[in-house]
């Protein structure tokens, strides 16, 4: 049985050659766990209960018994300023594999036991040091892919995805307040005029929301990254393309149509922007039964993309396969790119953008030319430009964007009733749901089990 007051240790660096590692140790009996296995110079014994040790950096060595582990650093710091809230104590060994697990059982074997993937956070979120939405944040820093994913988790940790939550939630607790009040008190508080100043305050709390809803295609883009698929005739140079913005011969380049039969994926950062770019086979007509399935990919992949690029071969005529490609991505983000600039163009970028409703980048992939200009365009595309992480707020969680979309329906709920002329005492039933719906975000009205399948995906010593 897991309990939330054992003395818990794991590794907390990666189990891998390095020049240090760090064992953490947390919980009640952290200090008398370390006590029994640490040694300072002149194998002085020392119990880190009874004196003033509290944030600071001792140097010694663990022993199991008479046995020296390793020479060792460790951090001492008393609850609740810890990562914890609990006594902790790290401990900053040699890094190898063998040394930190031999370290790890020591701690063990004197009173501790191993922590459950997530559990240290899980411990900070349960002592009220950080909220849930903080603590999702900590596993997003860890695995932030560009330097925006960083930038925004680095803010949700730091709580302003918190605070633009709990400004909502007051400004809705206060109308159930406010209504249960007037019920109780009708004598002394009025309800007159009241539903029409309510459906004006949600109106308001309702577009807070839908601004915050609004951004979580950003923040989509901004951890995941663009899902971008390059579509085009054979031989219109996507390949090329592809390797040039991989900056590596990642696929195969010939003369011959038909080469790409399959989807090839690469992971590509442009401007600081993720995008998981797919390379398809070109879409044209063919008896070819592997090649037909190809395409057949191609086009499936083009309808969940994020982004198309579409490569135009300008130095030969369209035909009814770019027409085929050009019905596609009506209705979809793409960008044309007009390859073979630097050969005798056929077709101009004046011509596409009027056949194609789209942005039309020359470029030559071979030559690699126009890619900055094109680089920049996405830039804006999915951005708008630079973001001021000062004051924005992206929502880059799906279960926060569940819970804003909860919330926002039963706000709905409210107006409607407001509108259909129903009793105040009826508004405040939908105005919980939605403060409750807010209130999974950070934490404060959510499930045990949530909580385990959250922390569960957590990493190990984390």
């Amino acid at each position: 049985m897991i309990n939330d007051t054992d003395t818990i240790a794991a590794i907390a660096t990666a189990v891998s050659s390095s020049g240090i590692g760090i064992i953490r140790v947390s919980g009640q009996d952290a200090f008398l766990v370390v006590s029994k296995i640490f040694r300072m110079g002149g194998n002085r014994e020392i119990d880190l209960r009874m004196e003033d040790w509290d944030r600071r950096v001792l140097y010694g060595h663990i022993c199991d018994g008479e046995e020296v582990v390793d020479e060792v650093l460790i951090l001492v710091m008393r609850g609740p300023h810890s990562y914890t809230a609990e006594d902790t104590v790290e401990i900053d060994c040699h890094g190898g594999v063998v040394v930190m697990r031999r370290i790890l059982e020591t701690v063990i074997k004197y009173g501790a036991r191993p922590a459950e993937p997530g559990e240290f956070t899980k411990r900070a979120f349960l002592n009220g040091r950080i909220d849930l939405s903080q603590a999702e944040a900590v596993m997003d820093v860890i695995q932030a892919k560009n330097q925006y994913a960083l930038k925004s988790s680095v803010g949700q940790l730091k709580g302003k995805v918190s605070k633009r939550v709990k400004a909502l939630r007051e400004r809705i607790i206060y109308e159930i307040a406010f209504i249960e009040s007037a019920l109780d008190d009708p004598e002394h508080i009025s309800l007159n005029g009241y539903p029409k100043r309510l459906k004006g305050i949600l109106e308001s709390v309702a577009g807070d929301v839908r601004k915050l809803l609004e951004s979580a295609d950003s923040g989509r883009v901004m951890t995941e990254g663009v899902r971008t698929v390059i579509l085009g005739k054979p031989n219109a140079g996507k390949s090329s393309l592809m390797n040039v913005l991989a900056g590596e011969e990642r696929a195969i380049v010939t003369d011959i149509a038909g080469t790409t039969r399959d989807i090839l994926e690469e992971q590509i950062r442009i401007e600081g922007i993720s995008f998981q770019v797919a390379d398809t086979a070109g879409i044209r007509r063919t008896g070819d039964v592997v090649e037909q399935i190809g395409v057949s990919r191609a086009k499936d992949a083009a309808k969940d993309a994020d982004l198309i690029l579409y490569v135009v071969d300008a130095s030969v005529p369209l035909d009814e396969n770019d027409e085929e490609i050009i019905r596609m991505i009506q209705g979809q983000r793409a960008v044309v790119l007009l390859n073979k600039s630097d050969l005798e163009n056929v077709i101009t970028a004046k011509d596409l953008e009027i056949r194609t409703g789209k942005q039309v980048i020359a470029v030559s992939a071979k030559e690699e030319t126009g890619i900055e200009a094109f680089e920049q365009t996405v830039k804006e595309m999915f951005y708008g430009g630079e973001i001021n992480f000062n004051d924005q707020v992206f929502i880059t969680n799906a279960r926060h964007k569940r819970a804003l979309t909860e919330c926002l329906d039963s706000l709905m709920m409210v107006m409607n009733s407001i509108d259909a002329g129903m009793p105040e005492d009826l508004y405040s039933i939908d105005l919980m749901d939605a403060y409750e719906k807010l209130g999974r975000i950070i934490g404060e009205s959510v499930e045990d089990d949530l909580v385990n399948e959250i922390f569960g995906k957590f990493c190990m010593g984390k």
